[in-house]
């Protein structure tokens, strides 16, 4: 019998360069489209305004820069402790295999490795002061991946998989996750399944998932493509896995790798600023074990509120619910300016 380890973290970009991280918001006001009430500061909710402060929010920045750093610290603690024979990372595809040609709900990468160079086209320096020709070396899973997917399969989950890359050889919520569990630098040894899924749905294609900075662009009409998978079947497709990986020979590391409400999905607040209240509610949900609210959530509450990755964390939430767990340990890292709120928990065998 498999033993099981869940774990939740962010794979949030702008920890990858050395950037002050709260800059969209002064840009985004420029949007003549944008309501008057996001174009004055004064009007901003007084949260967002204190994270600007005086100097643009630079020291918002920094120290959300360090809360999330030494958060990595911790969940690559835990990992290590558990030591898995594989890591299997739900996150999202944001244009980078998913495209015109094939867009499934959900995809396992069953590759054999991932050879990557983050910085060879980055123009900004990144945190660690990499050259671009870095590269790194990380190693895949297949046969596990094969396993999953059979076992899948056979409950009725249809489920795409992948030997092989169509154009990114790592989708940045795997490659950003292991570069974050590895901010030390001191190697990532566990071989990666990812779990890709479609969590831009019906943006996909229209903004080749890129951030949204002109309310102009929000898709309409003919440009607006199919939905993601639906927060139920997320939550159950978790489940499926949390018992094919309880009945495999592997020690494995289940992670939800995403932030939570995007500032730049969230149409309830005209894409402006994330919805923290409701992150708050679904941590709090979370904490508590209270599954049904996260299972009987409706896509369009999902949408509304900019939780569009948060489905990575649906999927994590069906697993724990299926092997009986609340987290050990959780965090709420708060950011209005730093595009996201950020969740890290650890739900230990």
């Amino acid at each position: 019998m498999g033993e099981i380890i869940g774990l939740g973290m962010t794979h949030y970009p702008g920890m990858t360069m050395n950037v002050n991280m709260a800059t969209r918001a002064r840009s985004f006001m420029k949007d003549p489209l944008l309501p008057a009430e996001f174009r004055d500061v004064a009007t901003w909710p007084e949260p967002m305004r204190r994270e600007l402060g005086d100097d643009e929010g630079q020291t918002a920045s920094n120290e959300h820069k360090a809360t999330l750093i030494e958060h990595f610290r911790w969940i690559r603690k835990e990992l290590d402790a558990f030591n898995p024979d594989l890591v299997l990372v739900w996150g999202d595809d944001q244009y980078e295999n998913f495209r015109e040609e094939l867009v499934p709900p959900f995809s396992v990468l069953a590759y054999d490795g991932f050879e990557v160079k983050p910085w060879e086209h980055r123009r900004v320096p990144n945190n660690w002061n990499e050259p671009p020709e870095t590269q790194f070396s990380y190693k895949g899973h297949r046969s596990a991946g094969k396993y999953l997917v059979n076992r899948l399969l056979e409950k009725g989950i249809d489920v795409a998989y992948s030997y092989k890359p169509l154009y990114d050889a790592m989708p940045h919520a795997f490659l950003n996750t292991a570069l974050y569990l590895d901010w030390d630098r001191k190697g990532l040894p566990y071989p990666i399944l990812p779990f890709a899924i479609n969590c831009y749905g019906r943006a996909l294609t229209k903004l080749h998932g890129s951030v949204l900075n002109n309310l102009a662009d929000v898709p309409q009409g003919e440009e607006i493509d199919p939905p993601p998978p639906q927060p139920w079947r997320c939550f159950d497709v978790g489940a499926a896995v949390a018992q094919a990986m309880q009945a495999s020979p592997w020690r494995v590391a289940l992670i939800a790798s995403s932030s939570w409400s995007h500032n730049f999905l969230t149409g309830r607040h005209h894409y402006f600023h994330p919805d923290v209240e409701a992150d708050k509610r679904y941590y709090e949900a979370l904490k508590n074990g209270d599954y049904a609210m996260w299972r009987e959530t409706p896509l369009e509450e999902v949408e509304a509120s900019g939780h569009n990755e948060l489905l990575n964390w649906f999927c994590l939430a069906g697993a724990m619910n299926e092997l009986g767990r609340k987290p050990n340990e959780s965090h709420f890292v708060e950011s209005w300016l730093c595009n996201s709120d950020k969740v890290f928990a650890v739900f230990r065998p």
